[in-house]
């Protein structure tokens, strides 16, 4: 089936307004509905400029666009609704062919745009490196194994302040064979078997594991929509980034006295498209909010890139894997953070209604 111009209009993925000639708006798409918080009917007639604070000369470019009837790109702009703090985006003009003077104006948060240039030009190196690593570890294992073996058999027979020597060696190899078992992970995770899930009962079995273990000394908190619908995903998989993300918040913490907060939302705004043409809307908001020190500034663009960690003796591995999972769910992950407050949000679709 051919799609309709309607169809396509109601499919793009970031907001876009058309505006007759005098730059008032005539259409308005989803996205840019959410955006306004305001629907189309609302704001159609209106000064584009009534509506949005954009922090550049866009009159002279409309004027160009009209005039030379070929797009212009504006990027790293300033933009806001008004009630709310501005967005770095890039604009996209565009003559609406066979309706002169009329003008597509389109936004792409700068945030997701560099996220996805940043996660399609590390992919191919982060896979050679993954592979190569995980063609190393089986070599490495088995002759640490026979280090291990031989530093215990030594001990037998040492002194007590030899023994601290012995006791290192195993305890420095068995710390190489776990990163290494991590290694093997990442590269042989299982392509997700995706059904049906209720989100809610995944974070309450998390949660509940967290409180009896690695966060027994911290308070958890959850805010959730109960409104939610299910989401489509492997409920092993996704358990296991709930569990790792939780794992990081308290080592952030320190496990003692910090607070964990569980949040879940709807929110329509957020509608992906890769390069390849995959994605879609992806309502449905997981939160994972800790109160820590926060992640070092110069690694946050970085932090779901293979071997990258904020932690002394991190193996950068962790958020990788977390990444790599909600990616072959069709998801998005992104971090924001400051001292008292690191936020991890997913982004999900809603189960197929065929499902």
């Amino acid at each position: 089936m051919i799609p309709t111009a309607e169809t396509i209009w109601a499919s793009l993925p970031v907001p876009a307004f058309i505006l007759d000639a005098k730059d008032r708006i005539t259409e308005a798409n989803p996205p840019a509905e959410q955006f306004l918080n305001a629907s189309v009917r609302v704001i159609r007639g209106q000064p584009v400029f009534d509506r949005l604070a954009i922090n550049a000369p866009l009159e002279q470019a409309f004027a160009r666009v009209r005039s030379d009837l070929s797009p212009l790109f504006v990027n790293t702009v300033d933009v806001s609704s008004g009630n709310a703090a501005p967005v770095s985006c890039n604009i996209q003009i565009a003559p609406v062919i066979g309706s002169p003077g009329q003008v597509l104006l389109m936004m792409e948060q700068r945030q997701i745009a560099d996220q996805l240039g940043r996660a399609h030009s590390v992919k191919s190196a982060a896979k050679s490196a993954i592979g190569m690593a995980e063609m190393l570890a089986h070599e490495i294992k088995n002759p640490l194994a026979g280090i291990t073996g031989a530093a215990q058999l030594l001990s037998m027979n040492l002194p007590p302040q030899d023994q601290e020597l012995t006791d290192l060696i195993v305890a420095e190899s068995r710390r190489i064979v776990t990163l290494l078992d991590q290694i093997e992970q990442f590269g042989n995770l299982a392509p997700p078997e995706r059904r049906p899930v209720n989100i809610h009962d995944l974070l309450d079995r998390a949660g509940k594991s967290a409180q009896v273990s690695f966060a027994a000394g911290m308070r958890i908190v959850e805010d959730f929509d109960p409104s939610l619908p299910p989401t489509f995903a492997d409920a092993d998989q996704m358990l296991q980034v709930f569990a790792n993300l939780m794992r990081n918040a308290s080592e952030a913490v320190g496990g003692q006295g910090g607070t964990i907060r569980l949040r879940t939302f709807y929110d329509m705004s957020l509608r992906l498209r890769r390069k390849d043409g995959s994605g879609g809307a992806l309502p449905l908001q997981v939160e994972i909010i800790d109160d820590g020190p926060g992640i070092p500034p110069e690694i946050v663009a970085h932090i779901f890139d293979p071997f990258v960690s904020g932690r002394e003796n991190g193996t950068g591995l962790g958020l990788a894997l977390v990444g790599k999972i909600i990616s072959d769910h069709g998801g998005w992950i992104a971090v924001t953070s400051v001292p008292g407050r690191t936020a991890l949000r997913i982004s999900l679709p809603v189960a197929p209604k065929e499902e």
